[in-house]
């Protein structure tokens, strides 16, 4: 069933923010995947007759400590569970699907409507590797060597084009215009690197022509 579903598989970034999740399972996985899901603003309750204190001493998760109840998963909006029990992983999975939630299962594709990617983060930049499900263990490796890259000066260089963006769509209403792509491809990230933002902030300018539009605009 899942695996039509999962051959094209369409990347997204949720929005979890106040909404409701379930992890089903209460061992170092499920806390793992509970402190993202925490971290993402979601609503997080477990469901799991034991777990680790990381879940249990959380203020901020609701642990029913118990086993899973069928179809409880449709009193929410999204689901994960991380057992190692397949039985409980396909009830899971066969009630989201009734209830039209999308579920991953840790470790167990045949039973995801999801996959979770590996994410390298620096500040709000964020490169999500995805294997398909197929091998965690290359994305978690492929993670390490990009978080390995995105650790000087991406930040620096995100907060600079978010600033040059907001002024283009000051001046335009859109910031889709030509020129972007020119200042990243000759080092603006270099010069970010180097301590130099005033340079890199003025080749920004000046390869979206910013100063010219700005007068015929103006005139």
């Amino acid at each position: 069933m899942w695996v039509a579903l999962m051959s094209a598989p369409y990347a997204v970034n949720l929005d979890l923010r106040g909404l409701s999740v379930l992890v089903v399972g209460g061992g170092p996985v499920a806390a793992r995947k509970v402190s993202g899901l925490l971290r993402s603003g979601a609503v997080v309750s477990v469901v799991a007759p034991t777990t680790v204190p990381e879940i249990s001493e959380d203020p901020d998760v609701r642990w029913f400590e118990r086993p899973y109840q069928r179809g409880e998963i449709a009193s929410y909006r999204l689901g994960i569970t991380a057992t190692n029990d397949t039985a409980v992983n396909a009830r899971v999975a066969a009630d989201a699907d009734t209830a039209g939630i999308f579920v991953n299962s840790a470790d167990d594709p045949d039973n995801c409507s999801f996959t979770l990617p590996a994410v390298a983060r620096q500040g709000d930049v964020q490169v999500a590797i995805s294997t398909n499900g197929r091998s965690p263990a290359l994305a978690r490796w492929l993670r390490r060597q990009y978080e390995r890259e995105l650790s000087a000066g991406y930040d620096q260089l995100l907060d600079l084009l978010a600033e040059v963006r907001a002024e283009t769509r000051s001046l335009l209403g859109t910031s889709e215009i030509k020129g972007w792509d020119d200042a990243l491809d000759a080092d603006l990230l270099g010069l970010v690197r180097s301590g130099r933002i005033e340079d890199a902030r003025a080749m920004l300018r000046d390869s979206l022509r910013l100063d010219t539009i700005r007068t015929e605009v103006a005139s």
